[in-house]
């Protein structure tokens, strides 16, 4: 785990936008990420369904760079359950948010997942085929392809998860890529002038090692899926963030 001692104030960038102000990425992120022109918004001050409400932010608080987070994620079962939650927070939001960035020329950071590949044969690099696993997948590559509609925006194909880790079992053939949050926070400032696809994840490895590092307690469990390997191909960003 990183620890806190790298924190940064942000006082003469440029004005900041993150939505999704109390989602779990967003809280970790505040730790690091700071300052009097970055601002954390919550629905009632910037509305992802409403294009008016997103103008009326991005214009009032001359926004250069907007980091969308706001969606819907879990549970996972609620984007099969719910697809019309799903296709308005994930697909149409986003593309509220990509039409209204274009407008301003707002630079736009988007977090999506690697649940976008087929998660069977990784490491999937950032040019591999798409063909994501469950609607949740589906609802972020829907979100994605607004996003490439837009030359100036970033897109992150995130393997991560918060610490500490929420389960009490975690998968032993189940290969992935995972992080946690605080290491993307950390490193959040280099990425803000990137632009196009970057995978974000950490070494390939089971689920199982990866959390038992930190939590000796954990227990292992075999999946009964086919999906066996979403892990991704993490040069691009171990090379930005050794920067």
């Amino acid at each position: 785990m990183e620890n806190g001692s790298h924190m940064y104030n942000y006082k003469s960038m440029a004005n900041i936008a993150v939505t999704g102000k109390n989602s779990r990425f967003a809280k970790t992120l505040k730790k690091y990420f700071h300052g009097k022109n970055i601002f954390y918004t919550k629905k009632s001050e910037l509305n992802i369904l409403k294009e008016k409400s997103i103008n009326n932010f991005l214009k009032k608080k001359k926004i250069k760079i907007l980091v969308h987070l706001a969606g819907l994620s879990r549970p996972m079962k609620i984007h099969e359950k719910n697809i019309y939650k799903s296709i308005n927070l994930n697909i149409i939001g986003t593309s509220n948010i990509v039409k209204c960035c274009q407008k301003y020329n707002v630079k736009l950071i988007y977090f999506s997942t690697n649940y976008v590949y087929p998660c069977k044969k990784g490491p999937y690099k950032e040019d591999s085929s798409l063909l994501p696993i469950n609607n949740y997948g589906w609802s972020k590559l829907g979100g994605e392809a607004a996003v490439q509609m837009y030359s100036n925006s970033l897109i992150l194909r995130l393997c991560m998860t918060e610490y500490p880790f929420v389960h009490s079992k975690a998968y032993t053939n189940v290969l992935s890529s995972f992080i946690y949050h605080d290491k993307l926070a950390l490193n959040f400032k280099k990425l803000l002038k990137k632009k196009g696809v970057i995978n974000v994840g950490g070494k390939r490895q089971t689920v199982f090692n990866f959390v038992k590092k930190n939590n000796k307690k954990i227990k292992g469990v075999k999946s009964q899926t086919i999906y066996l390997d979403n892990s991704i191909n993490i040069k691009k960003f171990e090379k930005i963030i050794k920067k």
